[in-house]
């Protein structure tokens, strides 16, 4: 029966493939861009294209279904400089917790820090010396469950917060994954995910409002009117990866990573990449991701920020010698044109 399920959930996203397709013609139609933002470090240096063998807490945002493969307690903070010189960072907190056998719930937090902006007027347009500062917050509850070690499925559910002193929009998404590993020595690995399904979002508020005079030539009055603002789609992902270990002697091991990505507002990705792990301790990736540029207007420039090109590394020891208890430290930079790239930070935990 449990088998019957999973298959059936496979199913189902692989019939996804035929819902999504790149579509320049819908970009910018989305809102709520922040949740296709990756605030973690290990998958950032792989360009989020790791949905096949992605786990633990970073597993929150790229596939659900990774949540399950970790033991015990995982704890994970980070930090990401976006776009170095925008002035715009990423924070991000999470944890995931093993219960029962094969069972794990996940928790996870990620604001934007976009920093103070002016406010301007028609009758200050260079600012009336306030600033305001934009809330992007998204809080997400996940639950992932393993099947004999081989096949592991996953859901999230995440709630979208977006506001200004005067405007709020609130939302929910859904992520749904399913991840299956085979091989001798678990070394080829199949992940699908489903991210960002959602109803759509309209912000509201005193924001809205403005005031208007109405009435005759004999008397006027000023009455306030809220306008009404236009809802916006979430930004559904669509994410198909493969991954396999190449395994070397002395507990080395390569991985090989290839993913495709349909993003329903915008081009279809492909990436590839591959991490070395010397041992346990250290680890060494890189990765590229090529956008399909399908636009035929040539006047149009629809190429993302992102070069393509991405890498990073960790560093894990055991807080003392011999114990299973281990901390990490994790970097990644992406290269961008324009401004300077993106900088990745995370430390992490497990115990």
């Amino acid at each position: 029966m449990i088998k019957n399920i999973t298959i059936l959930i496979l199913s189902m996203l692989l019939c996804t493939t035929f819902l999504f397709g790149g579509n320049p013609d819908r970009q910018g139609e989305a809102g709520a861009y922040e949740l296709i933002m990756n605030p973690w470090a290990r998958s950032a240096g792989l360009h989020t294209i790791n949905t096949a063998g992605i786990m633990g807490v970073e597993a929150l945002r790229l596939n659900p279904a990774g949540v399950s493969r970790i033991d015990g307690t995982e704890l994970l903070i980070g930090h990401t400089i976006y776009l170095a010189g925008t002035d715009i960072g990423m924070n991000a907190a999470g944890i995931a917790q093993k219960v029962g056998e094969n069972g794990t719930f996940g928790l996870s937090i990620m604001a934007l820090d976009i920093g103070d902006i002016n406010v301007t007027t028609t009758e200050s347009p260079e600012g009336t010396g306030a600033t305001f500062s934009p809330n992007f917050v998204n809080i997400g509850l996940s639950y992932a469950h393993l099947f004999e070690n081989k096949i592991s499925v996953g859901v999230t559910l995440r709630g979208i917060s977006e506001s200004t002193t005067d405007l709020q929009a609130f939302g929910f998404a859904i992520d749904a994954g399913v991840q299956y590993v085979t091989g001798d020595n678990d070394e080829f690995k199949l992940g699908i995910s489903l991210r960002n399904v959602g109803s759509p979002m309209t912000f509201k508020g005193e924001g809205l409002s403005r005031q208007v005079e109405v009435g005759g030539a004999l008397a006027t009055n000023t009455n306030t009117v809220e306008n009404r603002g236009a809802s916006f789609e979430l930004p559904s992902v669509l994410n198909i990866g493969l991954s396999y270990d190449i395994i070397l002697p002395a507990e080395n091991k390569l991985t090989i990573i290839g993913n495709f990505t349909s993003n329903s507002f915008s081009e279809d990705q492909f990436g590839i990449g591959a991490e070395f792990s010397l041992g346990s301790v250290f680890q060494l990736r890189a990765a590229y991701k090529y956008t399909n540029d399908s636009t035929e207007d040539s006047s149009i420039d629809a190429s993302p920020v992102y070069t393509g090109l991405a890498a990073g590394l960790s560093v894990i020891l055991p807080f003392k010698k011999g114990g299973e208890d281990k901390f990490g430290i994790d970097y990644a930079y992406r290269a961008s044109n324009p401004w300077n790239g993106s900088h990745s930070m995370a430390i992490r935990m497990n115990f």
